[in-house]
């Protein structure tokens, strides 16, 4: 059964990559896609800038400010992919199409630059490797 694949890149939004996560786990739920789709999430190290190599040096705050600044999440160096995987069989063709026409218009998927990677693609033995050796 070959697999269809769409690559969404979130560059360093982990908030839309979790939305989108999510988005797929009810779907997958409601729609009982239990092994039809299939995701998983790749973060990729960015390489350092020069900002973020130097140390930070703490200051000494006290009440309200102390606690704004430790509440304040670090930014992550980190670019996201969600790897999507439909794995529909031959009789299911309609769905399969339809999936692939809606996941990509959906609102935390819009923004990620779609790819689509059929069989017939260039880059598709490469795609299903990474696919197979994220964990």
């Amino acid at each position: 059964m070959p697999h269809i694949y769409l690559l969404f890149d979130f560059a360093k939004d982990e908030e839309k990559a979790q939305q989108a996560r999510h988005k797929l786990e009810v779907w997958k739920q409601a729609f009982r896609l239990d092994k039809k789709l299939l995701y998983k999430l790749e973060r990729i190290a960015a390489a350092p800038t020069q900002e973020s190599a130097k140390p930070v040096k703490a200051e000494k705050t006290k009440g309200k400010a102390k606690v704004e600044a430790e509440a304040a999440p670090p930014a992550s160096n980190e670019n996201v992919r969600l790897i999507v995987r439909l794995g529909f069989s031959g009789h299911e063709k309609l769905s399969e199409q339809r999936w692939v026409q809606r996941i990509p218009a959906e609102e935390p998927f819009q923004a990620a630059a779609p790819k689509l990677v059929k069989p017939d693609d260039a880059h598709f033995a490469e795609t299903e490797k990474q696919f197979e050796d994220l964990s």
